[in-house]
C-alpha cells in the first residue's frame, strides 16, 4: 500500500486513539496465566495484539470476543495450558515473544516461538539467557539469540536474583512471569527505569509485587486474580497526533482516555520542553494514570533528549524526530541505540527518508542531530516494513510544501489500524492506494 499525504491545514477535533499496546499484551497474558475470568476492555485490535491471543488460543486458552475491543478470557492457572499442535507465530510482535517465554519457560512441555522475517532477526539473547538460569530450556539460530526458538519447560523454575545491562521492560516483564512459576523470589534491577506496565497490573490483580527503585521482586507460587481490565488510549499512538496538531497552523485538538503511566510519559516532557501548547486533564480511576490530553498549534525550538528519560519515549523518537525537523534551532537526540534493533534500524530510517525530504539531519551511532526547518519538501520515500517510521513520515508529510507519497505503508496496522482514519477525522488530507505495479517486486 502505499499512503500519500498532502500538505494540511488546521487539525481540529476531539478523538480516542485505540488501547495501548503494551498494556494489551499483559492483560492478555496474565489474564490466560491467572485465575477465574478476566473481562477486558479497551483491547487493542492491531496485528501486534492479535498475535497474542492467537498463541494463547493454540495453548488452550478460552477467549471469547463479546464485542471490539470486549473481550473475557478463562485464567488456565499453573497448570492449565496444553502444548500447542502448532508453532506459535508472534508476527512482528517482540512483546509477545518475549513475554511468552516467561510463561512457557515453566510449563511441562515443548513450544516453538517463531515470527515473521523482522522478528526472526532480532535478538533475543537478553531474555533467554536470564531465563536459562532459572532452569529453562530454550534452544534457537544464532547460538540461541535468535528465533525460531525452541522451549522445553520445567516445572521446577528457580527463583534468582538478575541485573539487567539494559533497562528493559519486556525482558523484566518475562522474568517476573517466570517467576511467579519458580521457587523462592525473583529479583530484577534495571540500570534506569522502563515501562512498569507488568507491576501495575499484577498489584492490580492481586499479586504481591515488591519495587525498591529500580528492582522489582516477585514471590513463587502467586497467581493472578480475574476481573475487570480497562485500558487506556495507547500515549505512542496519541504521539504522532500530538506532533502533528504541534506543527501545523490553525490546530486545536483533544485526545481523550489516554493512559499517562510516568514510565511512558516522557514524550509529554519533551514536548513541554520544545515549548508545545499542551493541557493535561487528569482523569479519576484506579490502575493506570489516565488525562485527556490537549494541544494546540505551538513555536517549537530544538533540545536535547538523552539519559534516563530516553526509555520513556522510545517508541516515541521517531515522530519526536519530525518535530525536531520543524523546530527553530537543533535537537540533539542521543543514548537510543536501542532504536537500531526495532522493527528495522530505526535511527538509520528515520535519517536516511527524513534526509529525502530534505531535513537536516546527521545520524549518530545512538541517536541524532536535527537542524530545523519549516521549508521541507515533498516527495518518495519508504516505510522500511515499519509503523512507527511510517506514521512519523506521514505526520512530517502533513507539514511539508508538496505532497509526501510512503511505500509500504501498510506496516501501521501492527499498532495503530485506525491512524488513517483518524488523521481524516481530523482534517488532514491523507489517502491510501494500491502499490503502483512497478513497485510489486517478485523473488522466486
Amino acid at each position: 500500500m502505499i499512503l500519500q499525504v498532502n500538505p494540511s491545514r488546521g487539525l481540529r477535533g476531539r478523538v480516542k486513539v485505540p488501547g495501548d499496546k503494551s498494556i494489551s499484551h499483559r492483560a492478555a497474558l496474565l489474564g490466560a496465566m491467572g485465575h477465574g475470568v478476566t473481562r477486558i476492555e479497551g483491547f487493542l485490535e492491531s496485528e501486534d495484539c492479535l498475535a497474542t491471543l492467537q498463541c494463547l488460543l493454540l495453548l488452550g486458552t478460552p477467549i471469547k470476543r463479546l464485542a471490539p475491543g470486549s473481550y473475557e478470557i478463562q485464567g488456565m492457572g499453573y497448570d492449565g495450558f496444553r502444548e500447542p499442535n502448532d508453532v506459535l507465530d508472534c508476527g512482528n510482535s517482540g512483546t509477545t515473544m518475549r513475554l511468552l517465554m516467561g510463561i512457557l519457560a515453566g510449563q511441562p512441555f515443548f513450544s516453538v516461538l517463531t515470527g515473521d522475517a523482522s522478528l526472526r532477526s532480532r535478538p533475543m539473547g537478553r531474555v533467554i539467557e536470564p531465563l536459562r538460569s532459572m532452569g529453562a530450556r530454550i534452544l534457537g539460530r544464532a547460538g540461541g539469540t535468535r528465533a525460531p526458538l525452541a522451549v522445553l519447560g520445567s516445572e521446577r523454575l528457580e527463583g534468582k536474583t538478575h541485573r539487567l545491562p539494559v533497562a528493559s521492560a519486556q525482558v523484566k516483564s518475562a522474568l517476573l512471569l517466570a517467576g511467579l512459576r519458580a521457587e523462592g523470589v525473583t529479583v530484577v534491577t534495571e540500570p534506569g527505569p522502563s515501562r512498569n506496565h507488568t507491576e501495575v497490573m499484577l498489584q492490580q490483580m492481586g499479586v504481591p509485587v515488591e519495587v525498591d527503585g529500580l528492582t522489582v521482586a516477585v514471590e513463587g507460587g502467586s497467581l493472578p486474580n480475574g476481573g475487570q481490565i480497562n485500558i487506556p488510549g495507547d500515549i505512542s499512538s496519541a504521539a504522532y497526533l500530538m506532533v502533528a496538531a504541534a506543527i501545523l497552523p490553525d490546530s486545536d485538538i483533544t485526545i481523550e482516555n489516554v493512559g499517562i503511566n510516568s514510565t511512558r510519559a516522557g514524550i509529554i516532557e519533551v514536548l513541554e520542553a520544545m515549548g508545545a501548547n499542551l493541557e493535561i486533564e487528569p482523569l479519576p480511576g484506579a490502575g493506570e494514570p489516565k488525562a485527556n490530553i490537549r494541544i494546540r498549534t505551538s513555536t517549537l525550538c530544538g533540545t536535547e533528549i538523552g539519559g534516563a528519560i530516553v526509555p520513556t519515549l522510545i517508541d516515541e523518537l521517531p515522530v519526536l524526530a519530525v518535530a525536531a525537523a520543524f523546530a527553530q534551532g537543533t535537537t540533539f537526540v542521543r543514548d537510543a541505540a536501542e532504536l537500531r534493533v526495532k522493527e528495522c534500524d530505526r535511527i538509520a530510517a528515520m535519517a536516511e527518508e527524513l534526509g529525502r525530504l530534505g531535513v537536516d539531519i546527521e545520524e549518530r551511532s545512538d541517536g541524532w542531530v536535527i537542524r530545523g526547518s519549516r521549508d521541507l519538501s515533498g516527495g518518495r520515500v519508504r516505510g522500511w516494513g515499519d509503523h512507527r517510521i511510517v506514521m512519523a513520515l506521514a505526520v512530517l508529510g502533513l507539514g511539508t510544501k508538496a505532497p509526501v507519497e510512503i511505500e509500504d505503508a501498510e506496516a501501521v496496522s501492527v499498532s495503530f489500524p485506525e491512524f488513517v482514519t483518524i488523521l481524516k477525522e481530523l482534517g488532514a488530507e491523507v489517502e491510501e492506494r494500491a502499490s503502483d505495479p512497478e513497485d510489486v517486486q517478485v523473488s522466486w
